[in-house]
């Protein structure tokens, strides 16, 4: 290689090196500012949230899935056959028990009554005509009890007539609210064919099931509170009323019922909710938010707020505590084991979190 071709060489592996330093130096002094002003100003440190751990009254409960059906509630059908002459009912309004809701073609069984009565009239008329000759001893006592028999019979052929008439007019079992209409006027409906639905709506009753390790917790007249998805955060009240006598050797289930009060006709039947039910005695309990709870394969935990001497400055450190955490209840999760009253613990930003980071507190939870 000629002398000008090294000299080129060395000139570039001199410059490459001299840049290099020169970076090198430049991310040296960087560093070294920021450890500088990092002093100055103390550690960084991760904005979270955070709550303190309270002592409440805690009782034991017991969670299950409710179905609400209705006191009394049927699907209204006609008994006989016939043509739709009436509708005397607008859907979704409400009834009194023994009002009339619809009528069923009766012209045939109105002229059959009329008939029949004028039959029951002669034959009462012939039966004491009847009486008063036996008693004069102008006829017979086999004259007697046929005049007899035939009023009789004439009185049930009316009482027949009556109880068609009856049947072919629709009326409220008891009093509740009616459902959607099925059926118009003039329709031929057959037995069994739907006209709407009526039902009680308060109160309700409620049905669900207890596993069997849990059933010796249930009595009689144990208060409950049912929660349902179309109107959040409100419980409405209930008591039970029976309980099965068999578990169900299919699910080991013991079947459960109580009555909900439903004053303001907000539930319906065929709602579904979550039944809690208290049991055993109040006690007190530490709580936290549900949120500061991690839960893990390892251990539940959470991360504990702490004061801690770093260099020249006091800050708050997170501190992963491990706990043993008992059941849940709305926002708070019970604290068996593993923390004081007083305690604060991290309700938000524990993902940016590590075992001793600073933290600084930018809002506290509510419980």
């Amino acid at each position: 290689m000629a002398n000008p071709e090294r000299r080129i060489v060395w000139r570039t592996v001199l410059l490459v090196a001299v840049a290099i330093a020169l970076i090198g130096g430049i991310k040296l002094w960087r560093e070294h500012a920021a450890r500088a002003a990092q002093a100055h100003r103390g550690p960084y440190e991760v904005s979270v949230s955070a709550a303190t751990v309270v002592q409440v009254s805690w009782a034991s409960e017991i969670h299950t899935i409710a179905s609400l059906v209705a006191t009394s509630g049927v699907h209204l059908t006609p008994q006989l056959s016939g043509q739709v002459t009436g509708i005397y009912f607008h859907s979704g309004e409400h009834v009194r028990k023994g009002q009339r809701l619809l009528q069923l073609d009766d012209s045939n069984q109105v002229a059959a009554l009329a008939q029949d009565r004028a039959n029951e009239a002669l034959a009462r008329i012939n039966f004491q005509r009847a009486q008063h000759l036996y008693a004069a001893r102008a006829t017979s006592l086999a004259a007697l009890d046929t005049a007899r028999a035939d009023e009789q019979s004439a009185k049930a052929a009316v009482a027949n007539v009556r109880a068609t008439l009856a049947k072919l007019a629709v009326s409220a079992p008891f009093s509740g609210w009616l459902g959607v209409r099925q059926i118009s006027l003039g329709e031929y409906l057959s037995p069994g064919t739907e006209i709407a639905a009526l039902n009680v709506w308060n109160p309700l009753r409620a049905e669900f099931t207890v596993p069997q390790s849990q059933s010796g917790l249930i009595h009689s007249g144990q208060t409950l509170d049912i929660t349902v998805d179309a109107f959040p955060g409100k419980r409405f009240q209930g008591r039970i009323t029976a309980i099965n006598s068999e578990i169900n050797p299919n699910t080991r289930n013991v079947t459960v019922e109580a009555v909900v009060q439903n004053p303001r006709m907000q539930l319906r039947p065929g709602m579904f909710g979550e039944a809690r039910i208290l049991v055993g005695a109040v006690r007190k309990r530490l709580a936290v938010p549900t949120v500061a709870v991690t839960y893990s394969t390892f251990g539940d935990y959470v991360y504990l707020i702490k004061n801690h001497k770093m260099g020249a400055h006091e800050v708050q450190v997170a501190v992963a505590t491990p706990i043993r955490a008992g059941h849940s209840r709305g926002t708070l999760t019970e604290v068996l084991t593993g923390l004081h009253p007083g305690d604060r613990v991290v309700t938000a930003g524990q993902i940016k979190l590590r075992n001793g980071t600073p933290v600084v507190i930018h809002r506290r939870s509510a419980h």
